[in-house]
C-alpha cells in the first residue's frame, strides 16, 4: 500500500513529486540506496580497512538528505528520513566487509560472491525483524534515548531553516574536500607520507574528542614500552609488534569494563521499564500509511532466521547447533545491545563478535573458520538491529509510518549485501595489502595506513582455538581484571554527588574531570584502542580529539533552546566531511591504479 498523497501540498517546487506519490518514494530511494547509502558505505568500509571502526551514516545521511527534501517544507522531515534510513541501511552493511577481510586473512577456500551475498542478506533480513519487533519495547515502552537517533531527529526538524543547511553542508563539504586533498597528498607527497598522514583518523578524532583520543595514545604508549617486558617473559618474539600481545589485553579491558556496564544497563533498563507508565508521550501523530502487522512481521522473522540457518550449512558447512546458538544469541545481543544503544550511544558489535566465539570454544568450536562464520550472525545481526532500533526512534519523534520506514531499511539492505562483497573486494585488489594477514607479521611489515583493527582482533581471537598458549588466556584475565576494575572506580567517582556538583561548578572542576578521563582514571573503552592499532593511528586519532576539544572549549557553543546537537558541531561535520574526503581518495586512487593494470 502507498501512503497517500498530503492533503495540504507544502512544495517550494512544483517540480518535485507530490509526497505520497510513487515518484516521491522513488526519489527517496534513489537517492538514498544510489547516492547517500554507497557514500556512507564507502567511508564505513575504509574506516574499518584504515583503522578499525566506523561511524554510523545516520547523522551525514540525515544532513544530506535534508537538502534534497528542503523543497517540500515541513513534510520534508519524513522524506529525509526515509532516506536515511536507506542510506544507513546500506552503509552499515557495508561495514561488514571487514569479514570477508577477515576471510582472507584466514586463508579460507573463497566462496562463489553470490553465496557471501545471500548468507549476508538474510542475516540482514532476519536482524531487521527482529529489530523491529524489539522497537516497542525498547523505543516505545522504555522511551530510551538513543542519543544518535534523537539527533537525527533534532537535525531533521531544525533542517528546515534553510541558513542553517547551508552552514552544516558547507562544513561537511569543506571537510570533505579536506580529506579528499589529504588523502591524495599522503600518497603523493613524500613529507606526508613519512608522517604517516591519515585524515580519516584524524578526522574520527575531531567527533570523539579528546577524553577519548588522549587516552588513546597513551594506552598505545604503555603498550609500546612494555614490549621489551613481554618478550622477556615469552609472551612476544623478538620483532613482533607490540600489539600481537596488546589486542588480547585490550580486549579483556572491554570485557571487563562491559561486565560492569552491561549489569548496570540492565538494571536501568528494567528500572526504566517499570517506570513507563509514568512516562509522558514525546512523538507526534504517526504519519498516514501501512498499518504495523505483528503477525506479518513475525512471520517474516520465521522465514529469515530459516533462510539463515540453511545458508550457513549450505554454504558453508556449518553444523546445526552452531547455527541455532547463534540465532538465539543474536536475540540476546539485539536486546542488550539495543538497550546500551538507547543509553549509551555505544553499539559494542565486535564484543558480541568475541563473546560468540568464547562460549562456541566452551561446547568444544576448535575450527577458526567455522567460528568465522557463526559469529557473523550476530556480528552482523547486532548491527543491522541496532541500526533498526536507532531509526525507529528517530522515526518515533518525528511520527514517520513504521511499515513505511522498514521497508526503507530492507531496501537498503537488500543492496548493502551486494555492496558489501563488491567494496571488499575492490579495496583489497587495489590494495593488495590488505588480504596480509597482520596477526604473523612484524613491526617492520605492519603497514601504517591499513591498521584494520576490527578485524586483527576477530582473526587475533580465532587464532587462539587452533593455537591456544596459556598466556593468551592469562593476558585476556589480566584485561578483565584492569578493565573491570577501572570502570567500577569511574562509576564509584562519577556517581557520587558532591562530585557532580564540583564538575559544573566551574574551571577547576571541568580540569580535575578531564584530567580523570583523559589521564588519571580513563575509560578502558578509549585507552584499549591503543592496544588494536600501530602508534601513528592512535597519534592521528589523538590529535584529532585534542583539536575538536580546543576548539568547542574555546568557542562554545549556544544553549537552551538555540543549542544544536553534539551531531552538528563544526568539529564534528569537519570531521566527518574528512573521513569521507579520505575514503574518496583512497578509493580513486585504487581504481586508477587497477585501470592502470588493466
Amino acid at each position: 500500500m502507498i501512503q497517500l498523497a498530503s492533503l495540504h501540498d507544502n512544495r517550494r517546487w512544483a517540480w518535485l513529486p507530490p509526497v505520497g506519490s510513487p515518484g516521491y518514494y522513488a526519489l527517496l530511494g534513489a537517492i538514498g540506496m544510489l547516492v547517500l547509502g554507497p557514500l556512507g558505505g564507502i567511508t564505513a568500509a575504509f574506516m574499518n580497512f584504515s583503522i578499525g571502526f566506523f561511524v554510523g551514516g545516520q547523522v551525514l545521511a540525515g544532513i544530506l538528505g535534508s537538502v534534497v527534501t528542503y523543497g517540500y517544507g515541513v513534510d520534508g522531515k519524513h522524506g529525509a528520513n526515509y532516506i536515511q534510513t536507506t542510506a544507513a541501511s546500506v552503509a552499515g552493511m557495508m561495514a561488514m566487509s571487514t569479514l570477508i577481510q577477515a576471510m582472507t586473512w584466514m586463508g579460507m577456500p573463497q566462496p562463489p560472491a553470490w553465496q557471501l551475498v545471500i548468507y549476508m542478506l538474510c542475516i540482514g533480513m532476519m536482524a531487521a525483524g527482529i529489530g523491529m519487533l524489539y522497537t516497542p519495547i525498547l523505543v516505545e515502552r522504555m522511551q530510551l534515548t538513543f542519543p544518535s537517533g534523537l539527533a537525527v531527529a533534532n537535525i531533521l526538524r531544525a533542517l528546515t531553516d534553510s541558513v542553517l543547511l547551508r552552514k552544516s553542508v558547507t562544513r561537511l563539504f569543506g571537510g570533505m574536500a579536506g580529506g579528499f586533498a589529504g588523502g591524495l597528498a599522503s600518497v603523493k607527497v613524500i613529507a606526508l607520507g613519512a608522517i604517516d598522514l591519515s585524515t580519516s583518523t584524524f578526522g574520527a578524532g575531531l567527533i570523539v574528542g579528546a577524553r577519548v583520543g588522549i587516552p588513546a595514545i597513551a594506552g598505545g604508549l604503555i603498550f609500546s614500552a612494555l614490549a621489551p617486558f613481554f618478550i622477556s617473559i615469552g609472551w612476544l618474539k623478538e620483532g613482533e609488534p607490540f600489539r600481537k600481545i596488546a589486542f588480547l589485553i585490550a580486549l579483556g579491558m572491554i570485557l571487563g569494563a562491559a561486565v560492569i556496564d552491561m549489569s548496570l544497563i540492565l538494571w536501568r533498563g528494567l528500572a526504566r521499564l517499570r517506570e513507563t507508565a509514568k512516562l509522558e508521550p514525546v512523538i507526534e501523530k504517526e504519519s498516514t500509511g501501512p498499518r504495523a502487522s505483528l503477525p506479518r512481521l513475525l512471520t517474516w522473522v520465521a522465514l529469515w532466521t530459516a533462510a539463515t540457518v540453511t545458508a550457513g550449512m549450505q554454504f558453508f558447512g556449518e553444523p546445526l547447533h552452531y547455527m541455532l546458538i547463534a540465532v538465539a544469541l543474536v536475540y540476546v545481543f539485539a536486546m542488550v545491545n539495543g538497550i546500551s544503544l538507547g543509553l549509551t550511544d555505544s553499539n559494542p558489535i565486535s564484543s558480541a563478535f568475541v563473546v560468540t566465539v568464547l562460549l562456541l570454544a566452551t561446547i568444544g568450536l576448535k575450527d577458526p573458520a567455522l567460528g568465522l562464520i557463526a559469529a557473523s550472525v550476530v556480528f552482523i545481526s547486532a548491527s543491522v538491529a541496532g541500526d533498526m532500533q536507532q531509526d525507529r526512534s528517530t522515526g518515533w519523534r518525528l511520527g514517520t509510518n513504521r511499515t513505511l520506514q522498514f521497508r526503507f531499511q530492507v531496501a537498503g539492505l537488500l543492496l548493502g549485501a551486494v555492496l558489501a562483497v563488491l567494496i571488499a573486494h575492490l579495496f583489497m585488489s587495489a590494495y593488495p595489502v590488505l588480504k596480509l594477514d597482520q596477526t604473523v607479521m612484524t613491526s617492520g611489515q605492519a603497514p601504517a595506513q591499513w591498521t584494520s583493527a576490527m578485524t586483527y582482533k576477530f582473526v587475533g581471537v580465532l587464532s587462539t582455538l587452533t593455537e591456544p598458549r596459556p598466556f593468551q588466556t592469562t593476558a585476556i584475565l589480566i584485561g578483565v581484571a584492569i578493565g573491570f576494575g577501572t570502570e567500577l572506580l569511574r562509576k564509584l567517582i562519577k556517581a557520587n554527588a558532591r562530585y557532580q556538583q564540583f564538575c559544573v561548578s566551574g574551571k577547576a572542576g571541568f580540569a580535575v574531570d578531564f584530567g580523570i578521563d583523559a589521564l588519571l582514571l580513563p575509560s578502558p573503552y578509549a585507552s584499549s584502542f591503543g592496544g588494536f592499532v600501530n602508534l601513528p593511528t592512535s597519534a592521528w586519532f589523538a590529535a584529532g580529539g585534542v583539536v575538536s576539544s580546543l576548539i568547542n572549549s574555546l568557542a562554545p557553543r549556544p544553549e537552551g533552546k538555540d543549542a544544536l546537537p553534539d551531531d552538528m558541531s563544526s568539529t564534528s561535520l569537519v570531521g566527518g566531511g574528512l573521513i569521507a574526503g579520505d575514503a574518496l581518495a583512497a578509493l580513486g586512487l585504487g581504481v586508477a591504479g587497477l585501470l592502470a593494470l588493466v
